[in-house]
């Protein structure tokens, strides 16, 4: 009986390891990079700025598509300090999806900032594509 258990317990192993690789290979193949722009805060659409006005305590990830342009909002909550920056690393599509990914920038040692919260946020826009976009 443990000779079948422990036979069981290999297969479901296995099982899980294959389908947890076969997961990860989930994002596709690059299509082609999508050219940006970064939108400034009075460019920004109306209806997309009240919802980052809504959102921007907490962190937020927001699409909106508008005259056949898809803009892309990415929010990172509540900072204790003003000081921090957004670096776009990555805009492009697959066949499947566009993928987007930003990264949070932190204050310098030394550099001067104001003390009060901020809610750093980045909003781009690019062309419209019917693909849902993914977070990274």
């Amino acid at each position: 009986m443990n000779r079948r258990f422990l036979g069981i317990l290999l297969v479901l192993l296995l099982s899980a390891l294959s389908a947890g690789c076969a997961g990860q290979n989930k994002k596709g193949e690059k299509l082609r990079d999508l050219e940006y722009t970064v939108v400034k805060e009075e460019e920004i659409p109306k209806e997309l700025m009240t919802q980052i006005e809504e959102k921007k305590e907490a962190r937020f990830k927001l699409t909106y598509q508008q005259d056949g342009y898809l803009y892309i909002a990415s929010g990172y909550g509540e900072q204790e300090t003003g000081g921090y920056s957004i670096e776009m690393r990555e805009l492009y599509v697959t066949e499947n999806a566009v993928y987007f990914q930003t990264e949070l920038i932190g204050p310098k040692k030394g550099d001067t900032v104001h003390h009060a919260p901020s809610y750093p946020y980045i909003v781009i826009k690019t062309e419209a594509v019917d693909e849902p976009v993914v977070f990274e």
